[in-house]
């Protein structure tokens, strides 16, 4: 019995990593900048989580709605490549042959193989060769709008939910020290396993993340502080 060879590619993870990943990375630098910036200006811990909760619900419905826009617009694009395909296989095969043939020929094929190879694609799935040699659509990098915006929103959420909670159960003098120390920490696990999920080098994943983190907490911080100041 032949031996089926199965292999895992991290390209199928692409898709909802990258949201969630913005996601989360969002929803925890966005809460913990807000809650850091508005706890340095002198805010009472009440108006620190309103102001923590408000972020998040925003926060979340801003990166669904984003998200979604932006996935759908690669999505409508590729349904109207998809379509001009259909109508030139209907209009213009022969053509569209040559434009398959052309296609591996590139990619190091001689021409009667080539032809070959176009001739039997187009003879049992002449769309999907098309879709997927000429477009360069796969079903693993297709566009999923729904599942980006879900994703995102979630995400958010989650991430958002960490310095909300530091924020809730540090002692009121306490609260940007807290905020930011959760926040950090969780930015270098996001990162970690983002790198590690997509086959990243772990530390330079990490790192990168709480460093972009820890700039933006920062920047809000002196900013909070500043105008707590003068108000």
């Amino acid at each position: 019995m032949a031996h089926i060879h199965r292999e895992s590619h991290r390209a199928a993870r692409i898709g909802w990593l990258r949201a969630a990943v913005l996601g989360a990375n969002d929803g925890t630098i966005s809460i913990a900048s807000l809650v850091i910036g508005v706890a340095a200006a002198g805010a009472s811990q009440g108006s620190i989580l309103l102001t923590g909760v408000a972020g998040l619900v925003a926060g979340a419905m801003s990166m669904a709605a984003g998200e979604y826009v932006s996935v759908q617009s690669q999505a409508d694009t590729e349904a109207a490549d998809i379509e001009r395909e259909k109508r030139e296989l209907e209009t213009d095969p022969e053509h569209e042959l040559e434009e398959l043939t052309s296609i591996y020929v590139n990619r190091g094929l001689d021409l009667p193989l080539a032809q070959q190879v176009a001739e039997r694609l187009m003879s049992s799935d002449a769309l999907g060769a098309h879709i997927r040699d000429e477009l360069g659509i796969t079903e693993t990098l297709r566009a999923r709008p729904i599942q980006a915006a879900f994703s995102s929103a979630i995400s958010f959420v989650a991430g958002a939910v960490v310095p909300i909670l530091a924020a809730l159960l540090a002692p009121s003098a306490l609260i940007a020290e807290a905020t930011s120390a959760t926040a950090l920490v969780t930015l270098v696990i996001l990162g970690g396993t983002a790198a590690y999920a997509g086959g990243a080098p772990l530390v330079k994943g990490a790192l990168r993340v709480a460093f972009w983190g820890a700039l933006a907490m920062g920047l809000t911080a002196g900013v909070g502080r500043f105008f707590g100041a003068v108000v």
